[in-house]
């Protein structure tokens, strides 16, 4: 059956990915969205988007019926489910065809055996693929989860029997928080999968994580689009990933793609799929089957040069494969970077809000879900884009990632760009001698802030261009021109440290510094004092409109700018970088007492709350847990003192910057 019309039955990134390729075939895309996504960048781009509900998931892209009911009012012919959301619900798939549409995706039965990690792994077994040792059955019950964990030994991994994506996993290293991660991994299983269904596993420490692309016709046909390796991961959720698997004996991975591809084949797969596997040494062993495009299938397109939507909309339509295994080849390496709109110094919570600057280079492939001045929300994954680079080898793209996110510039909200560019220049990483717990071992030295040495000549620079910007008639010298700085003045006194123009200036989440700006010429010569008086002298010319030339120290560096309102942003050979300026006051710093009101740091649902009003607490302390973007995140006190003005209970709905609670100091407590 041919496609003419296809509901896209996501949001973000792959629903704009999925509408591009629908397009280039002839393929009339139509979108849903959410209250919250009725400006988003898919709804934009697709042209024709349907409302299927309010914000959060549960009430729009996760209703059955309200998707349904727009497939019909668009005329659909098929559904294209993306990732998430209900890609791999049985139910959703079944409803679709009921519905007299094309469910672009594996059949229900496939999704049911494979939806169910106890039901996988037992597919596994009877295929003759190696899986981990473990506890085969489901397991609800706290008390016989801890004896298994003990007779398993620790490591052991608790797995959610209905989870994916790396959600729904526990790490049980030690008896000292057995119990709390069991109450975890129960409470995340039934909140996010609605069971409280478990797997036990024993924990491999030092595994690989490689995956295989699998494609079959669903009449016993199947290839594989050769392997994945996506071993970077913190807390099992995947931050980089590549192909192919670069390191890795090619009959050992030869072995793992033919053992995917038997266990496709033995349940007639069809569409797309992956199959997951943990790799040790010369060992390796089946981990979960994905029933759908995943989030880091560009890479297998770059290197096999294969659009694998168009793949999937020809295999829903009943065309076959249209390639055998031998007409599969592999070029180059590829390399893909999620950059997330997160924070990593709060445990990386996501990071909700308008962005305001958002700068991507342009010689590589962008897949993203948002522009300037689209917001990231509370209620859906914090992705801004997702990076792929494609190169001759592999460490021609990892140089080549590493230069491109210098050169990525967000504001708004906080990202892990700096953490993106860490991996990616890190030695270990260069020599693949990494596993799936790496992130979260050496997670202190990859979140430090890069210590760069022309870190202050372009704030220095940043400085002047800014006191610069007001000039009329193409005069230089913005002290002629001082009405156009309402709220600026002159330093009062002798010398040029004090008779400057003073600016603050600070990088996104960092404290600001006061300036100042003091011409030394009609020529663009200035001298910049930072906050301990040393003089930075540099000239600036503008070449043409944003194009400026800076000399410093007998150096020249061609940059480029932009200030938008009270935002600089400036791209130079070796990075871009973004400060914000403003009068010195507004970077006053914070009375101490604020660290003694516990703010929520993200809008989201209070999971327990573990302090009572008027007990002890003291720094470092959880006081509160809180559930965001399906993240758990512990909010904890600053500073030690006694719990006052809880205004928190379990299940309650806080929104970020809510005051939660009070920590009084402790000689207040009878007060």
């Amino acid at each position: 059956m041919r496609i003419k019309t296809l509901l896209i039955a996501n949001r973000g990134e792959i629903a704009c990915r999925i509408a591009r390729t629908a397009r280039g075939l002839g393929i009339i895309p139509v979108g849903v969205h959410s209250d919250a996504d009725a400006k988003a960048l898919h709804v934009r781009e697709i042209g024709r988007s349907l409302r299927i509900g309010a914000g959060p998931a549960a009430e729009s892209y996760l209703r059955i019926d309200a998707v349904i009911a727009a497939a019909r009012q668009a005329g659909a012919d098929a559904i294209h489910p993306g990732y998430g959301f209900l890609a791999e619900n049985a139910d959703f798939a079944r409803a679709v065809e009921a519905a007299g549409m094309i469910f672009v995706g594996p059949t229900a039965g496939t999704l049911e055996r494979f939806g169910d990690k106890a039901s996988a792994k037992k597919a596994a077994i009877e295929a003759g693929v190696p899986v981990i040792p473990g506890v085969e059955r489901v397991m609800s019950d706290p008390v016989q989860i801890a004896q298994a964990v003990r007779e398993i030994g620790p490591p052991v991994l608790l797995k959610a029997v209905g989870g994916g994506g790396g959600r729904g996993q526990r790490l049980v290293e030690n008896e000292v928080t057995l119990a709390a991660d069991i109450e975890g991994a129960l409470r995340e299983a039934k909140s996010t999968f609605g069971s409280e269904g478990l797997l036990l596993e024993r924990f491999l420490p030092a595994a690989r994580h490689v995956e295989v692309q699998v494609a079959g016709d669903g009449n016993g046909h199947v290839v594989h689009l050769f392997e994945r390796d996506c071993t970077l991961q913190r807390r099992h959720q995947k931050v980089i990933e590549e192909a192919p698997a670069w390191g890795l004996p090619r009959p050992l991975l030869d072995r793992i793609a033919q053992d995917a591809v038997r266990l496709a084949e033995a349940l007639n797969y069809r569409g797309l799929g992956t199959i997951e596997f943990l790799v040790t040494g010369e060992k390796y062993f089946f981990l979960e089957v994905n029933p759908r495009i995943q989030v880091e299938h560009p890479v297998t397109e770059a290197v096999t040069g294969l659009d694998l939507v168009a793949l999937q909309l020809r295999i829903a339509e009943g065309a076959g494969l249209g390639l055998t295994q031998d007409q599969i080849t592999c070029t180059g390496h590829a390399v893909e970077a999620r950059l997330y709109a997160e924070d990593p110094t709060m445990q990386f919570a996501p990071s909700t809000g308008r962005i305001t600057v958002l700068s991507l280079p342009g010689d590589l492939r962008i897949d993203s879900g948002v522009e300037i001045g689209d917001s990231v929300s509370p209620f859906y994954d914090p992705m801004i884009a997702k990076l792929i680079i494609h190169g001759p080898n592999r460490k021609t793209a990892l140089a080549r990632l590493a230069r491109v996110l210098d050169h990525v510039a967000v504001d708004g909200v906080e990202t892990n760009r700096a953490f993106l560019a860490a991996l990616a220049r890190d030695a270990d990483f260069a020599r693949m001698e990494v596993h799936t717990r790496w992130i979260d071992h050496r997670i202190e030295a990859l979140t430090a802030a890069p210590q760069r040495s022309d870190a202050r000549l372009w704030q220095a620079a940043a400085g002047v261009l800014f006191v610069t910007r007001g000039r009329a008639n193409g005069d230089p010298n913005p002290w002629r021109n001082r009405d156009r700085f309402t709220g600026w003045r002159l330093g009062l006194g002798g010398g040029l440290a004090e008779a400057g123009q003073r600016v603050m200036l600070a990088r996104p989440g960092a404290q600001g510094e006061e300036l100042r700006v003091s011409p030394v010429g009609s020529d663009g010569r200035f001298v910049v004092y930072g906050a301990d008086a040393t003089p930075l002298a540099l000239t600036a010319a503008e070449l043409r409109c944003g194009h400026w030339q800076i000399t410093q120290d007998g150096e020249t560096t061609m940059i480029t700018t932009r200030i938008n309102g009270e935002t600089i942003e400036i791209d130079t050979p070796d990075g871009r970088h973004l400060f914000q300026a403003a009068p010195p006051l507004a970077f006053a710093e914070i009375d101490s007492a604020a660290d003694r009101t516990l703010l929520s740091p993200l809008t989201g649902t209070i999971v327990k709350v573990l302090v009572r009003e008027g007990a002890p607490v003291a720094a470092g302390e959880v006081v509160a847990i809180l559930e965001s973007m399906k993240l758990e995140i512990s909010i904890k006190a600053m500073v030690s003192g006694v719990a006052k003005s809880i205004s928190i209970s379990q299940g309650a709905m806080v929104d970020r910057g809510q005051p939660i609670a009070e920590i009084a100091p402790i000689d207040s407590e009878g007060s």
